[in-house]
């Protein structure tokens, strides 16, 4: 059963403008699926329709192979939105304990698992703080805290890092990667799409409400367009400018070598500049990634 799926997903808001056009998506259950696109693709419309907070105009979208409007469904559901908002004067603890009561968690359970998950954001000292108090990166934790709670089976996460600072985006990312090996579904929105990279399965791109591509990072890049390679030259070597660019070497600055071609000529060409002595130290593959690949999409 699929964790979440949609067939033909339209949606037409008034005055006409389609948000949604006729979108297919499958997305298998404990998997990382990000879902990437330009202001005004339509992200934020699947993702309310995913929540059943508006009727598509056409298809339909399942969750776990059920209605997404019904309660026991929503149970499941583990959501961060993009734009936080919390009572005046509201601790973490008791947003936390409001989230858990809307989940079904209650009693010295909801307890142990709020504290738990505050230890996991990194918030352990700070659940009694009023969250007024609190900064853009630490509300941010609050509100994965509460989709985290109880333990969803499917997690939608949108904009999840925004306002994190790089080492905290690291401990977001772990997090993510915990809940997948327990076993959850993770569809994740965001705008950073290095993050997304280092996290999804399977990536969509949706443009002017049409899923253009979807696949595995890798899939949508394509095959690698170069090899870039790095090596130590003899002391005595001198300059080796014209001798490397005769190899169909081209320099790529900070020490770095590219090569275009098949990984039979990459070969040759390690071979040829091993009998000049020199040494190789790296060898890569140079793949598009998926912000040339979005860019590609959008200029078509």
């Amino acid at each position: 059963m699929l964790a979440v799926e949609a067939r033909g997903l339209s949606k037409t808001y008034r005055g006409g403008r389609a948000a949604l056009r006729g979108v297919d998506l499958e997305v298998a259950p404990g998997s990382i699926f990000g879902l990437i696109g330009q202001n005004g693709a339509g992200k934020t419309t699947f993702i309310k329709a995913l929540l059943a907070v508006l009727r598509p105009s056409d298809g339909s979208i399942r969750v776990f192979g059920e209605d997404p409007e019904r309660p026991e469904v929503r149970r499941r559901i583990g959501y961060l939105p993009e734009r936080l908002y919390f009572s005046p004067g509201q601790t973490g603890v008791r947003f936390l304990q409001s989230v858990g009561r809307l989940r079904g968690v209650a009693g010295s359970t909801l307890e142990a698992e709020v504290r738990r998950q505050l230890d996991r954001v990194g918030l352990r000292d700070a659940g009694a703080t009023r969250v007024h108090r609190y900064s853009k990166g630490m509300k941010q934790r609050l509100g994965l805290a509460g989709a985290l709670l109880g333990a969803p089976d499917l997690l939608v996460l949108d904009e999840p890092t925004d306002g994190i600072d790089p080492l905290g985006r690291a401990d977001v990312r772990a997090l993510l990667l915990e809940e997948r090996r327990r076993g959850a579904t993770i569809f994740l929105n965001s705008h950073l799409l290095a993050e997304t990279e280092r996290v999804a399965d399977r990536v969509g791109i949706l443009h002017d409400g049409r899923m253009i591509k979807v696949g595995s990072v890798q899939d949508l890049a394509g095959p690698a367009s170069a090899w870039i390679l790095r090596f130590e030259a003899p002391a005595d070597a001198g300059d080796m400018s014209e001798a490397l660019t005769a190899l169909g070497l081209r320099a790529r600055g900070a020490g770095a070598w590219a090569l275009s071609g098949s990984a039979a000529e990459l070969n040759q060409a390690i071979d040829a500049l091993r009998a000049r002595g020199l040494v190789i130290t790296e060898v890569g593959a140079e793949q598009a990634d998926l912000e040339a690949v979005l860019r590609e999409v959008a200029g078509r």
